[in-house]
């Protein structure tokens, strides 16, 4: 029997459709799918199914010193037991095995995983195939010709692995310990992380040391002699200095002024020169890993969610590997061929037939060329626009447009520069015209938009209007967007094509950053000041850049692993060497920067700091530093985790509270007003309470709470604790309409006093009891956004009851089923309770 292993259960899948022709079935061993056809079957891993880590006697924090860790050994676990015993069950049944992993040194690491538990289990011949796109060529023609597992590269992924465990391990148990941050809200540092994050701490100063200079600009539309309308312009005030350099900004505002009313005194203007010229747009270069991540972004994706998609879709055979530095296409791709291939398409056939009319297809080609993988670009095989989710098609259609734009010409534009003069001032306008668009035509993601200034020729007479004076002020230094801050980690030699969107969704997960263009919070600060005062390396790029060349050493035979481990054990010696003598010193200055971080304002009764504290059951509120002797507080919203924000309120000198709780994040504002506020409104009795209002009397009403939440509940509370939630958001309408079942008023909720289109929510119980069958389900398909295509992909993967469900891993599950995330499947197991 051959055994085929791959990197996931959606390849093994893949690839028994390709070499079976269709023919593969599918039965379950261990609740893992293995694929069987003939004399072969097929089993997808889940990733890596054997981690790294200490020995059992370095576990406990407390009892093992942190600088311990840079000498521990390194051991070996199995992480997915069911996939390990269905693994080596089947190679004990086989005579011969087929790796087909990924190719790229993560992918040779988990190949070799596979190939030492096959290698424990039975003395077989191992080959390994490689491909760079899940087609039925490529796959058929990568299991013709198999190759030998290359123990150099999965060796550097080893060694990656290896330090990457030691270092942050090592450091976040040693800064965590000194400061007392335990639990849940230990203090993450990483090799690659932590040079990461210092560099959006660094643009973050740059923006707070901002101070912003004063200039002035000014601005007059020009229209030739009796113009409708139709040709006017504006143009822009200009001086020149004494090298001739052209200078827009007025630094002094009583120069601007003056020039001002000089504009203003001028009814016309004459033309003193017109310079025309064309300009070629040269067509974008093939997709590396970066410049996909930067298309996708400017697109809205994260680059994690737009290197999952990717991934995706180069599973099912749609887009070649998407891990590539790659910008030159191979010689055996025919650009003709993909073309002709989808001008058969609806989609993208007018597009595709245009290119093929040229009399030479000659892609553009960019500075990188590599021989692992080629360039991201779409493979012959065309998906139907409903086999993929919305983002999956348009990303699809990026990659799509992306290589025809590669194929297409240049763009042309023709530039049309005008200067008049008008009582001593210069004016200029800057006209540009797309003549032919070129690439243009079939990529929309690159602007194209054109700037009109008309025809007018040297010493013309121009009618002068609305003269306009701006003051502005120079602006801080833009934060980097996702895209933007991998292009400068890949500048710095920090992290692979494969890790830096990993390691920057790291630093969201780990409450390191928020927004996008990502941007530090109070602990980040913290982390990055200390590290810098009493261990630098933690955070220099430079260190971790050279362990980055040490790893392509490794995987180039220049170095063994030991080696470059050893190396970097010794590194991390140096950092502890630097630490040791700042214990003390690295505890008070994080404890202190943390409470800074949790530090609202003023206590109103004893003038302590007011802090957001975690109770003992894990809810959030406000308490007094002053405690015990103080034992003032304040609500949170239970939804979400907090973080203060820099905006305060003027009437408590409170820093607002933001709580975060992914898609569904909001700014709570100051706990003091919502507590005043809640004190302060009325309720709105709307009805008798169903539990207690027949025996005493009890009603229900529309509520505030502290926490600044909104509920029906009994006017009797506590002695009556029924209630029913409302929407945190919008304004509540009593109607005159009542529920027939529980007499009660139907209600509306508004998005402020303009809103037209308001939603019905009804009465208050009915809403309730069937937000609750909708949350209580039963079946797969009865959760929300479960379909019976989305419930056949999860029972392929074993998940056939709820049961199985909440059993389930969720980036398991997203890695197993096309189309469904990890944050899908966790909203799904929440549904279940």
């Amino acid at each position: 029997m051959q055994l085929i292993v791959t990197e996931k259960d959606n390849a093994a899948r893949r690839i028994a459709e390709i070499l079976s022709d269709g023919g593969a079935a599918v039965e379950r061993r261990n609740g893992v799918n293995v694929y069987r056809w003939g004399d072969t079957r097929c089993v997808g891993l889940s990733g890596h199914v054997v981690g790294v880590d200490f020995p059992a006697e370095y576990n406990d924090w407390r009892d093992v010193e942190p600088v311990e860790l840079a000498d521990a050994g390194v051991v070996k676990n199995v992480t997915k037991e069911n996939i390990v015993a269905t693994l080596q069950r089947l190679a004990r049944e086989a005579d011969r095995a087929v790796i087909a992993t990924d190719y790229d040194r993560e992918g040779e690491l988990i190949g070799k995983e596979a190939y030492e538990l096959i290698e424990a289990e039975t003395d077989i011949p191992i080959e390994r195939v490689r491909f760079s796109s899940i087609t039925e060529r490529e796959v058929k023609n990568a299991f013709a010709d198999p190759d030998e597992l290359d123990f150099e590269l999965a060796a550097a992924g080893e060694a990656r692995q290896v330090i990457d465990l030691v270092w942050g391990a090592a450091l976040t148990r040693y800064l965590s310990l000194t400061a007392g941050q335990l639990g849940e809200d230990f203090i993450s540092v990483g090799r690659v992380q932590s040079p990461t994050l210092k560099l959006i701490v660094d643009r973050e100063r740059e923006i707070q040391a901002f101070e912003p200079d004063d200039y002035w600009e000014l601005f007059a539309d020009l229209a030739p002699k009796d113009d409708t309308g139709d040709d006017r312009f504006e143009a822009q005030y200009f001086f020149e200095d004494e090298d001739g350099t052209e200078n827009e900004r007025v630094w002094d505002e009583a120069d601007a002024e003056a020039a001002h009313e000089r504009l203003a005194d001028a009814e016309a203007a004459t033309v003193e020169s017109v310079r025309r010229r064309t300009r070629t747009d040269d067509p974008p270069t093939p997709f590396n890993t970066t410049a996909y991540i930067r298309a996708a972004g400017s697109l809205g994706y994260s680059a994690q969610r737009a290197m999952s998609i990717a991934e995706e879709l180069y599973t099912t055979g749609w887009i070649t590997y998407p891990r590539t530095d790659n910008t030159v296409y191979p010689d055996d791709l025919d650009p003709e061929e993909l073309l002709a291939t989808f001008a058969d398409t609806g989609a993208f056939g007018e597009d595709a037939a245009s290119l093929l009319e040229a009399d030479e297809i000659e892609p553009t080609a960019g500075d990188e060329e590599t021989t692992d993988h080629p360039p991201i670009h779409p493979t012959g095989e065309i998906p139907g626009r409903q086999e993929l989710s919305e983002d999956e098609w348009e990303i699809y259609e990026l990659v799509v447009r992306r290589f025809l734009a590669t194929c297409a010409e240049p763009a042309t534009w023709a530039h049309l520069r005008v200067v008049a003069a008008a009582n001593g001032c210069l004016l200029k306008a800057n006209g540009k015209r797309l003549v032919d668009p070129g690439y243009h035509a079939v990529y929309p993601y690159v602007g194209s938009s054109e700037n009109y200034v008309p025809e007018v020729e040297e010493g013309e007479r121009l009618d002068l209007l609305d003269p306009r004076l701006e003051a502005k002020q120079t602006q801080p230094p833009r934060r980097r967007g996702q895209s933007r801050l991998i292009e400068t980690m890949e500048g710095m030699g920090i992290g692979t094509k494969s890790t830096r969107h990993n390691t920057l969704q790291k630093l969201y997960d780990r409450g390191y950053v928020e927004g996008d263009p990502p941007r530090p919070t109070g602990i980040a600060m913290a982390v990055v000041e200390a590290a810098e005062r009493f261990a630098d390396r933690i955070v220099d790029e430079g260190m971790t850049a050279q362990l980055e060349r040490d790893m392509d050493a490794i995987a180039n035979g220049e170095k063994s692993l030991d080696e470059v481990t050893d190396e970097s054990r010794e590194m991390l010696r140096r950092v502890f060497e630097d630490l040791h003598d700042h214990r003390d010193e690295v505890g008070e200055f994080l404890r202190e920067s943390l409470k800074a971080d949790r530090t609202l304002g003023p206590c109103p009764d004893c003038g302590e700091d007011l802090l957001v504290r975690r109770s003992r059951r894990g809810s959030y509120f406000v308490g007094c530093d002053g405690y015990p002797d103080c034992e003032y507080t304040l609500p949170l919203p239970s939804q979400g985790e907090p973080t203060v924000i820099d905006e305060s309120c003027e009437d408590h000198g409170l820093r607002h509270v933001k709580m975060l709780a992914g898609r569904s994040t909001f700014v709570h504002g100051c706990p003091q007003c919502q507590a005043d506020e809640a004190d302060a409104t009325e309720d709105r009795v709307i009805g008798a309470c169903p539990e207690c209002g027949t025996e005493h009397g009890g009603e229900l009403a529309i509520k505030r709470t502290r926490a600044g939440g909104r509920l029906v509940g009994c006017t009797r509370y506590p002695d009556c604790n029924y209630s029913l939630p409302l929407p945190r958001r919008g304004d509540v309408e009593v109607t005159g309409a009542r529920c027939e079942e529980h007499d009660l008023p139907e209600l509306l909720v508004r998005d402020g006093p303009e809103d037209d289109d308001p939603w019905e929510l009804g009465c208050p119980i009915c809403n309730y009891e069937e937000y609750q069958q909708r949350q209580t389900a039963s079946e797969i398909e009865d959760l929300d956004g479960v379909g019976a295509k989305t419930a056949e992909k999860l029972a392929e993967v074993g998940i056939e009851s709820l049961d199985d469900l909440s059993a389930a891993d969720p980036d398991g599950v997203a890695g197993d089923v096309q189309g469904v995330s990890a944050d899908r499947v966790r909203e799904w197991q929440a549904q279940v309770g």
